[in-house]
């Protein structure tokens, strides 16, 4: 499981630091194989251990090639998804093209989302963390079955 928001440097590069805690863990559990993509819903990137990823290729496989909306998500995801690994060093590459989609320069966020990660360039992050806060604050929203459920 994969938590917090982790501040890095991507080096010249474009290389990023895999934070000690998540090293180990991914070694373990995926040989330190990785896929990286884009999201489509925001100017990030997302971070899969391999065995994560192949269950979202096993849903994928069943999309239409027919049907635009699945194809433009078939183009989109699998277009961009690029096999990653944890050097030697605990570093990953960022391809530019991913790079790129989701703006990251120097300072980037590496946010645990469970079984993921979510990379934004830091100032984009802050500034959809404000965002959510504000829409959280404000109560307005309409709550889903789940989050009517939800109490910390």
């Amino acid at each position: 499981m994969f938590r917090g928001a982790n501040a890095i440097n991507l080096d010249s590069k474009g290389r990023l630091a895999i934070p000690t805690k998540h090293r180990q863990p991914l070694l373990d559990d995926c040989a330190g194989q990785l896929i990286c993509t884009i999201d489509t819903q925001q100017s990030c990137l997302l971070l899969y251990p391999l065995p994560e990823w192949e269950e979202i290729e096993l849903k994928l496989s069943r999309f239409s090639s027919t049907i635009e909306q699945e194809r433009r998500k078939l183009r989109l995801l699998l277009g961009y998804a690029t096999d990653c690994e944890i050097d030697k060093s605990g570093r990953v590459l960022i391809p530019v093209p991913l790079r790129n989609h989701a703006k990251l320069d120097k300072e980037v966020m590496l946010v645990g989302q469970l079984t993921r990660f979510e990379i934004w360039d830091a100032a984009t992050w802050a500034r959809q963390i404000d965002e959510d806060m504000q829409i959280e604050r404000s109560g307005g929203f309409e709550l889903t079955e789940r989050l009517q459920d939800f109490v910390l």
